[in-house]
C-alpha cells in the first residue's frame, strides 16, 4: 500500500476542494493518507475530514514511512515541503492552486491526470541539488537551500560590501544592496528578478548574483557547484539578513558563511507532458508579442 504525505500552507475556500480532489484519489487507489500537522487543524477550520489519515511535523516522521510527498499550493510551499524531506529520499509532487509555477507545475485540474500517471508509474525523476550553508559560530546547525541564499542589508540604507571567495581564492567584494548565491532551480527565482541567469535543472553550477550593485561593471557569475563558496559582510551596520529559501537569520559583520553543494538531492516527479522549457515559455511570455 502507498503511504501519501499531503503538505500545504494556506487553506482558503476557493482552493479546499483541490485538497478533496487529491484525498479522493488516493482513498480511491486505496492508499494510505497522511496529513501534516497543521494542515489538517486548517482543513478542519475551513471544512470537514470524512477520511482516516495519519499526521507529520518533522522530518523523521516522514523517513521510511511515506513513499510520496505531495505540496498543494505554490513554489514557496514546495520548498517549504522540501524541509521536511531533506535526505530521506521521498519524491515530491507540486499540485499548483494559483498559477503555473516552476516547482509546482501541476494544475489544479490536471490533479485526477496527475494522480493516475503517479499510480502507473508514468513518470521519472528529476533530481535537483541544494545549498548547504555553514555559518561560523552558529548554534542552529547548518541550512539548507533547495533556491537560494541572499545576503541583505538589515538596519540602514548604506550599501553593504559582501566578501567572495571560491575554492579559497578571493572574487570579489561586491558593493551592493547584498548578494545571492543560487542552484539551478532557484534560478528562476530572485536570482531572476536581480537579472541573473535562467539555469536548466540538472546543470552542475552555483550563480552569484549581486543585488542592485554599485558598479555597473559587476555582473553574476557562474561558477562550478563543487566549488565552496565563503562570504563575510562588512558595512555600517552591526548586523544582516540572511534569507535561506524566505527564511531569515541575522549575521554577524564578518561572520563567515560558507557555501557547499548538499551530499544528496532531491527527487522531482516529472510527468512526459511537464516540460521546463514549456514552463519557461509560458512564464516568461516568450512569443507573446506577435511583433516579433
Amino acid at each position: 500500500m502507498m503511504r501519501v504525505a499531503i503538505y500545504g500552507r494556506k487553506v482558503s475556500k476557493p482552493n479546499l476542494q483541490c485538497f478533496y480532489d487529491v484525498f479522493e484519489q488516493i482513498y480511491s487507489f486505496g492508499w494510505s493518507l497522511v496529513l501534516e500537522e497543521h494542515l489538517a487543524d486548517s482543513i478542519l477550520q475551513k471544512g470537514t475530514l470524512n477520511y482516516n489519515y495519519t499526521t507529520f511535523n518533522s522530518h523523521i516522521d516522514l523517513k521510511n514511512k511515506v513513499d510520496l510527498v505531495i505540496s498543494i499550493g505554490g513554489d514557496g510551499t514546495f520548498l517549504k515541503s522540501v524541509s521536511y524531506i531533506k535526505d530521506s529520499g521521498v519524491p515530491i509532487m507540486g499540485i499548483n492552486t494559483g498559477r503555473l509555477g516552476f516547482l509546482a507545475n501541476v494544475s489544479k485540474d490536471q490533479i485526477v491526470e496527475a494522480m493516475n500517471e503517479i499510480k502507473h508509474k508514468n513518470y521519472i525523476f528529476q533530481k535537483r541539488s541544494l545549498l548547504r550553508v555553514e555559518v561560523e559560530d552558529s548554534k542552529d546547525g547548518d541550512y539548507l537551500a533547495m533556491n537560494e541564499l541572499a545576503i541583505h542589508k538589515k538596519d540602514t540604507a548604506s550599501m553593504v560590501a559582501v566578501n567572495a571567495s571560491l575554492d579559497d581564492n578571493f572574487l570579489n567584494s561586491y558593493w551592493s544592496d547584498g548578494l545571492i548565491v543560487s542552484t539551478p532551480t532557484g534560478s528562476t527565482a530572485y536570482n531572476l528578478s536581480c537579472g541573473g541567469p535562467i539555469i536548466t535543472p540538472g546543470c552542475q553550477v552555483h550563480i552569484i548574483t549581486p543585488i542592485a550593485p554599485h558598479n555597473l561593471n559587476v555582473r553574476p557569475v557562474v561558477v562550478p557547484d563543487h566549488m565552496p563558496i565563503k562570504l563575510s559582510v562588512e558595512g555600517r551596520g552591526r548586523s544582516y539578513l540572511m534569507s535561506i529559501d524566505g527564511k531569515s537569520v541575522s549575521i554577524k559583520q564578518g561572520q563567515e558563511i560558507k557555501i557547499t553543494k548538499a551530499d544528496f538531492m532531491i527527487n522531482v516527479i516529472k510527468f512526459e507532458n511537464n516540460n521546463f522549457l514549456d514552463t519557461i515559455r509560458n512564464k516568461m511570455l516568450w512569443g507573446s508579442d506577435k511583433r516579433n
